[in-house]
C-alpha cells in the first residue's frame, strides 16, 4: 500500500505543479508577434496626428474630414504583415494567443491557464485579428501572460542562437 501511495503522489504532483503548460503556439511565434506590435507601437509614438481644426464640421469637405484616418500610419506595412501573420495561424494557436493576452491582462496566475484558455476557445471567432490588433496594450498583456506561464522572449531569443 505504501508503494502504491508513493507512486500516485508524484503523478498527481507532476500534473498540477507543471509551471509551463503545453501551448499550441510556440514562444517564438508569440515573440515575433510581440516584436511586430512593438514596431507598430513605435510608429504610433512618433506619428503626428492628422491635421485637425477646432471644429471638423467647419471643414470645407466634412465627409472627407470625418473619414480621414487619425494617423498616417493606419495602413503601415508592419500592421498589414502582422494581421496576415495572425490570420494565417491555425485556430488553436489563435486561441492560445488570445488566452495569453487575457492571462496577462487580468490578475491571473499560471494556475488560471486552463480556465482562461477554455474561455478563449469559446469566444474564438473569425475576428481574432481585429480583436487583438484593436486591443490597447496587447503587447504588454502578451508579455505579461508569457511571464506568468514561465516563458519570455529573452529565453526564446537565447534558444534560437
Amino acid at each position: 500500500m505504501i508503494q502504491v501511495k508513493a507512486m500516485a503522489e508524484p503523478t498527481a504532483t507532476t500534473q498540477s505543479d507543471d509551471p509551463q503548460p503545453a501551448l499550441a503556439i510556440s514562444t517564438d511565434t508569440v515573440c515575433f508577434i510581440l516584436d511586430k506590435l512593438r514596431e507598430y507601437d513605435a510608429l504610433d509614438m512618433f506619428a503626428e496626428p492628422a491635421e485637425e481644426t477646432d471644429n471638423p464640421l467647419e471643414s470645407e469637405d466634412v465627409d472627407e474630414t470625418l473619414e480621414k484616418p487619425e494617423h498616417e500610419f493606419e495602413n503601415a506595412p508592419v500592421l498589414q504583415e502582422l494581421a496576415a501573420f495572425i490570420g494565417d495561424l491555425p485556430d488553436d494557436e489563435q486561441i492560445d494567443l488570445v488566452a495569453i493576452a487575457w492571462l496577462g491582462r487580468d490578475n491571473n496566475t499560471a494556475a488560471d491557464w486552463p480556465v482562461v484558455r477554455e474561455e478563449a476557445a469559446q469566444a474564438h471567432s473569425a475576428r481574432t485579428v481585429d480583436y487583438l490588433l484593436g486591443t490597447t496594450l496587447v503587447a504588454n498583456f502578451l508579455e505579461d501572460g508569457l511571464a506568468l506561464l514561465g516563458r519570455s522572449c529573452e529565453d526564446s531569443a537565447s534558444e534560437r542562437l
